[in-house]
C-alpha cells in the first residue's frame, strides 16, 4: 500500500507541475503556437481514447461486476457533462483572443478545482488496480493537462491577472489533485468494488472529453496538412497507450 501511495503522490505532483506550462506560451513564437497546440490536442484525444478502450475498460470488466461497468461509463459521460453545465467548466485549449472569449476567471478557477480534484481520484484508483494502469492513466491525464493549462493561463491573463499571479493560481489550484488522490485511496480501501466502478467512470469521462471537447475543436480545422497532423497526433496518442501494454 505504501508503494501505491508513493506512486500516486509522485504522479499527481508531475501532473500538477504541468500548470507552469502556461508561462512557456510567452517564449513561443505566435506562428508556431497554433501548430503546437493543434498536435497536442490531437495527441491528447488519442491518448484519452486509447487509455479508455485499451486499459481502463478491460480492467473495469475484471474489477467490477455485471452491469455496473456500462452504467459507470454512462455515469462518467453524464457526470462530466453536468459538471460543464453547472460550473461552466469547459476544456478550452486555445489561447484567449478577441474572437475566442473565455468564461470569467473565477468560474474557471472553480471548474479547475473540481477538475483537478477528480484527476487525483482517477490517478489514485488506477494505481490501486495496478501500477501499469496507473502509469498509463497518468500519461493520459498529463497529456490533456498541457493544452488545457495553456488555455487556463490565458483566461486569467484576459481577466487582468499578472503573469506571476496567473501562474501561481494555476499551480495552487492544481494541487487540489493531491486531496483527490488521498480521497481516492481511502475510498478504494474501504468501499468494495470502488476501484472498478471508478475506473469505468473514468473511461466514460475520458471518452466524453475526447469526443465532446477535443474532437469538435479539431473539426474546425479543415486544411489538409493540418488535418493530417491531427490524424497523426491521434495515432501517436493511441500508439503510446498500446506501448504501455508492454509494461503489463
Amino acid at each position: 500500500m505504501l508503494s501505491i501511495i508513493l506512486y500516486t503522490l509522485i504522479s499527481i505532483f508531475l501532473v500538477s507541475i504541468i500548470s507552469i506550462i502556461g508561462i512557456t506560451v510567452f517564449f513561443t513564437k505566435d506562428k508556431q503556437l497554433p501548430n503546437i497546440l493543434l498536435f497536442l490536442i490531437s495527441f491528447s484525444a488519442g491518448a484519452l481514447l486509447g487509455d479508455a478502450f485499451i486499459h481502463l475498460l478491460p480492467e473495469a470488466m475484471e474489477e467490477a461486476i455485471g452491469i455496473t461497468v456500462p452504467l459507470a461509463v454512462i455515469l462518467g459521460i453524464l457526470g462530466f457533462f453536468i459538471l460543464e453545465k453547472i460550473i461552466h467548466w469547459r476544456h478550452c485549449h486555445l489561447p484567449t483572443t478577441k474572437e475566442h472569449h473565455h468564461p470569467l476567471a473565477t468560474m474557471n478557477l472553480v471548474g479547475d478545482t473540481f477538475h483537478n480534484f477528480l484527476d487525483g481520484i482517477i490517478i489514485a484508483t488506477s494505481y490501486v488496480v495496478s501500477v501499469p494502469l496507473g502509469i498509463a492513466t497518468t500519461i493520459a491525464v498529463l497529456l490533456h493537462e498541457i493544452p488545457q493549462e495553456v488555455g487556463d493561463f490565458g483566461v486569467l491573463l484576459y481577466a487582468g491577472y499578472s503573469k506571476r499571479k496567473a501562474l501561481m493560481m494555476n499551480f495552487l489550484i492544481s494541487l487540489t489533485a493531491i486531496l483527490g488522490g488521498i480521497v481516492g485511496l481511502v475510498l478504494s480501501k474501504n468501499i468494495t468494488a470502488f476501484s472498478g466502478i471508478m475506473i469505468a467512470f473514468t473511461a466514460g469521462g475520458f471518452i466524453y472529453i475526447a469526443t465532446a471537447d477535443l474532437i469538435p475543436e479539431m473539426k474546425k480545422e479543415i486544411a489538409i496538412k493540418k488535418t493530417i497532423l491531427q490524424f497523426l497526433g491521434i495515432l501517436c496518442g493511441i500508439g503510446i497507450m498500446l506501448l504501455m501494454l508492454l509494461l503489463e
